[in-house]
């Protein structure tokens, strides 16, 4: 048994502790009861509870959108009450902005370095807008007939609303099937919400990055939850409604942290069977790690420059198409740069942000300027390390006020002072704060602005997702910016490293003369029971 004893000390002293940390530094298992619970419970297909198709005030042929819409309240008499108070119908929300008060911002009046803002331009954008016939100031926000329920509960999937029509579908011989649309209504599914979400700033991908017509078909490997071949979810199952009040926050819009939708809501606090991996969580985004690249089949676009917009070849607008079939430049928008298979960038998000008003004046000492700040650090409790698309971008700004300028994009004549028909810079900006009731002076430049949208979809599967070695490195760190926080393997501090080193020498010092001094008593037991 004495010769076996300078064995068991090493296997004790050294071989144990390393298989200790073996294991604690494992990879989770990819499946327990939680992630079981939930695939049970969202692979059940949800079944309308009424087949529209055999109602008799659905058997005609609509001629008019705003019938359509007294149809469906004639049943669903409250609900067209409801939509006058979201979020989706008004383009605002109630919010409280340290510096503000309380505010009353949304798409209706906030601005973006994509196309600034919808003021004088609502003929063309607003047709991603829940309604019929927002084309300027004068719509009736208060008159439920001017809903447009089918563009989010027509589920044939042939609804489309009619470019540069404020919002009314197409009409006439050319119209769709209403009679076979009114009769397959239900919940909305992706292509419902992808109908406008996808198609933000003017075409598929553009702005978002990680919300695209791919995720109509995409397997798995592009989002785990949306996957056809997965889970196969749908946009309401993360943003579901009560009362026509969705759970969800677009922070290019949104101010506050509340009526978030949040990986925790279905995955708990504690997600990981790895308890490392868990107290992760605490101050790292479940997005970070799950979400290492966005626009994984199409590319977004990062950098639009509107200060070149305007040329011409031989007197015509033109565009210019790069490698990939990208447009590259366009006469009426300027030169675009775009990216696939995008890394994030990461900040400090606490779930609330300010927006640069465009009565707001420029800082040109604080440069680039920021369309939006996202509010948060280290030292903030409810912040975490949030993955986000950063859109730079350079547009027009008054030179003498100091504030950036909405230009007049669209009209449906030519000789409005709309950039997009006329190309001439002065024209349409004069005419875009004219409509606003705004002051120009008369003097523009073109400035640097960013804007920064959090990355919440196209999700990874498991073994996609970060590793340790992705943040934790000296060496292209994807947290690299995050500098108000010591991590270790990326940073570098004297006093720490020296501590750590000396800790490493006396541990294994402490191991080794633990070992000689049981190797000597076993030796010298062994002598003495040899003279006895």
């Amino acid at each position: 048994m004495q010769n076996f004893k300078p064995i068991l000390t090493f296997l004790f002293a050294v071989i144990a502790p390393l298989v200790i940390i073996t294991l604690a530094l494992r990879e989770p298992e990819t499946d327990h009861e939680l992630l079981n619970q939930l695939r049970e419970k969202y692979t059940h297909q949800h079944k309308l509870g009424i087949d529209h198709s055999k109602l008799a005030i659905l058997q005609q042929d609509f001629t008019n959108p705003h019938a359509i819409t007294a149809a469906c309240l004639s049943c669903h008499t409250e609900r067209g009450q409801e939509v006058l108070k979201n979020a989706h119908w008004n383009w605002e929300r109630e919010a409280f902005i340290p510096g503000r008060g309380v505010t009353y911002l949304g798409k209706k009046n906030l601005i973006n370095n994509f196309c600034t803002g919808i003021a004088s331009n609502e003929g063309t954008c607003n047709r991603c807008h829940t309604g019929y016939g927002w084309q300027d100031e004068t719509f009736d926000f208060t008159n439920e007939y001017n809903i447009d329920c089918l563009i989010c509960h027509d589920n044939t999937n042939t609804y489309e609303k009619q470019k540069g029509a404020a919002g009314y579908p197409v009409m006439g011989a050319d119209s769709p099937d209403f009679r076979n649309i009114v009769g397959h209504v239900g919940r909305p599914g992706r292509y419902n919400c992808g109908y406008c979400h996808f198609h933000s700033a003017g075409g598929n991908n553009v702005k978002h990055g990680d919300l695209e017509m791919a995720l109509l078909t995409a397997d798995r490997t592009i989002d785990v939850h949306m996957g056809v071949d997965g889970l196969d979810m749908s946009c309401v199952e993360c943003h579901p409604a009560e009362n026509h009040q969705m759970l969800g926050r677009y922070y290019g819009v949104s101010s506050s942290n509340t009526q978030r939708a949040t990986c925790e809501q279905c995955h708990g606090s504690v997600p990981h069977t790895n308890s490392k991996l868990n107290e992760h969580v605490v101050k790292v985004d479940c997005r970070t790690c799950h979400i290492p690249t966005y626009a994984k089949v199409n590319p977004t676009k990062t950098y639009w420059d509107w200060s070149t917009a305007t040329k011409r070849q031989d007197g015509k607008p033109y565009e210019l198409v790069d490698s990939v079939g990208n447009v590259s430049y366009a006469s009426i928008k300027g030169n675009f740069h775009w990216q696939k298979m995008a890394k994030p960038e990461y900040y400090w998000f606490n779930g609330t942000a300010d927006h640069h008003l465009i009565s707001d004046k420029i800082d040109l000492n604080n440069l680039p300027m920021k369309i939006n700040t996202m509010f948060g650090d280290y030292h903030d409790k409810q912040s975490k390390i949030v993955p986000m698309k950063v859109h730079r971008g350079k547009q027009p700004y008054d030179t003498e006020n100091l504030t950036i300028i909405q230009p007049k994009l669209w009209d449906k004549e030519a000789n409005q002072g709309a950039l997009w028909i006329d190309l001439d810079w002065e024209k349409a900006l004069e005419k875009g704060m004219e409509y606003l009731d705004m002051p120009y002076s008369g003097k523009h430049g073109f400035i640097e602005t960013e804007m920064y949208l959090p990355i919440s979809h196209m999700v990874s599967t498991s073994d996609q997702a970060l590793s340790c070695v992705d943040c934790h490195t000296r060496n292209e760190s994807r947290l690299a910016n995050l500098t108000d926080f010591y991590m270790p393997g990326r940073d570098q501090n004297s006093t720490l490293d020296t501590i750590g080193k000396w800790l490493i020498l006396l541990s294994l010092a402490g191991v080794l003369l633990h070992g000689i001094v049981r190797v000597f008593i076993s030796r010298k037991n062994k002598i003495a029971e040899t003279h006895k």
